[in-house]
């Protein structure tokens, strides 16, 4: 008998945040009832795996604005006198209407990123430093990044004591800030794999100095320091295969006293193909009982193999998500608008790396999707000193002759690169929500229970939508999952 999760919607049609149907997901007919429970307000989980998810938008009209009865000469005039033109008032008057019409779409059609917690920044004392953590678990970490692995850990650690795990697998750990508070800061047991064994001696060596900086704590303040031993994660350099299992991701660690093991999987940000080689490990494999996955760079996803995964998504006509819809949804549109508001200088770059890669392209045109490193302090640079660093930066030659006529003229389309980046930053959140929705619907085909909660603030970690599985049924317990410890 095929497993069933929940859909957050209510009787009359709203859904759990008061909306209408429009303003989110929902199924198209409730499904026969089982045992009530009360409605919370995580997004669209799980339905009954045969029916179909429907996302449905609020109709926008719009108008298209117009420049009739101006003339291209006054247009010219305004210019030579340092006035705008009339493009750019344009632009400037009718451009955030437009966007704000697209970006109300856009949130009707998409999931949720909004966490179902509220309390009190965790950076208001201190932008730099956590509140919630303590000063060794700040150290060495990003301000975004302490948020991250103190909100997944805690998620964690409740989601093993509900399954009854044993170890944790923490799949991609890069420098292992994630593995090194779950286990010296929550008491878990940590396994801890990660491809590049530079970055695994980084992790080993941190590990050495957060263990010192207790012992020193626990010296100096005996009554408040963390009671019990210290156990660091154990390290393992592994490149983890999408299409084949892992041997020594299934490996348990010998543990005294312990007759059976029973693991969670978790990746905070994993990338490309790992985010759903977890998937495919947790499907497999019996010993593996709960899984919490963050996916980030669905760019790098393989084409096919890792997109679509589901029977459901498979089967809707035009379900392909090329290379650029897909590296559109790594961006954060929170940012963005904020960016957009402050109408900076920075805004330029858009207009720079679009050049730059009409250059890549004449010069070198079977080198395709080059990453180019962030090139810093881009608004005090001349358009050409940026296209000589970029071609330096993915192996070509800085000294090439450029076009500075035409790179001028690629400059003068500022304002509708930054137009055109926009539209496709209001559909990254769809994006987002297709290929994540094509990863629960994978998982309840199988028969298991999985949802997806927001647990970031997405204005510190945008990405912030996590999967969580299991192979029993947790009923409301799930609720606990995404609320905020004190």
């Amino acid at each position: 008998m095929r497993k069933q999760a929940h859909a957050d919607v209510y009787p009359d049609g709203r859904n759990a945040d008061g909306c209408e149907k429009g303003a989110g997901a929902h199924a198209p007919a409730a499904p026969p009832p089982q045992a009530a429970r009360p409605v919370t307000r995580r997004i669209f989980h799980g339905q009954p795996v045969g029916h179909t998810p429907q996302i449905m938008a609020r109709s926008i009209r719009w108008t298209k604005p117009t420049t009739a009865g101006h003339s291209a000469a006054g247009d010219a005039q305004r210019r030579r006198r340092g006035q705008p033109g009339l493009d750019y008032l344009s632009y400037r008057s009718v451009w955030p209407l437009t966007l704000l019409a697209l970006k109300s779409t856009a949130c009707a059609l998409a999931f949720t990123r909004t966490p179902g917690f509220h309390t009190p920044s965790e950076f208001l004392e201190n932008p730099s430093q956590s509140s919630q953590l303590t000063a060794p678990f700040r150290k060495h970490v990003k301000p975004k990044k302490q948020h991250e692995i103190r909100r997944l850990g805690e998620l964690v650690k409740k989601l093993s004591d509900l399954t009854g795990c044993t170890q944790v697998v923490d799949v991609g750990s890069g420098q292992g800030h994630l593995s090194r508070f779950m286990s010296l800061g929550l008491g878990l047991t940590v396994k801890s794999l990660e491809g590049n064994q530079r970055l695994v001696e980084r992790a080993q060596r941190l590990d050495q100095e957060l263990l010192q900086a207790l012992d020193k704590m626990k010296r100096r303040h005996p009554k408040v320091a963390q009671r019990g031993p210290h156990h660091c994660p154990h390290h393992v350099v592994q490149w983890v295969s999408p299409t084949t299992l892992c041997e020594e991701l299934l490996l348990p660690l010998e543990m005294p006293g312990q007759c059976s093991t029973r693991l969670l999987l978790t990746g905070l940000h994993a990338c490309g193909d790992l985010s759903v080689a977890l998937l495919r490990h947790f499907c497999c494999c019996p010993e593996v009982v709960a899984l919490a996955s963050v996916g980030c760079c669905y760019m790098k996803l393989s084409d096919p193999g890792s997109y679509p995964l589901s029977e459901w998504v498979a089967g809707l006509p035009s379900h392909e998500l090329p290379y650029r819809l897909r590296e559109g949804a790594c961006h954060a549109l929170e940012d963005y608008v904020e960016r957009l508001q402050k109408a900076g200088p920075g805004l330029q770059t858009h207009c720079f790396r679009a050049a730059l890669e009409t250059v890549i392209r004449h010069v070198c045109p079977e080198l395709r999707r080059p990453g180019v490193q962030g090139i810093p302090r881009v608004h005090e640079l001349k358009i050409e000193e940026y296209v000589q660093r970029g071609l330096q930066r993915v192996g070509l030659d800085p000294q090439v002759s450029l076009d500075l006529a035409a790179l001028q003229a690629h400059q003068a389309q500022e304002n509708r690169v930054t137009a055109f980046f926009s539209l496709a930053l209001l559909l990254a959140p769809l994006v987002e929500t297709l290929i994540l929705l094509d990863r629960l619907l994978y998982l309840q085909e199988q028969g298991f229970y999985a949802e997806l909660l927001p647990i970031f603030n997405p204005q510190l970690s945008p990405r912030n939508l996590v999967l969580v599985a299991t192979k029993t049924p947790l009923g409301q317990a799930f609720s606990a999952l995404e609320t905020e410890d004190s």
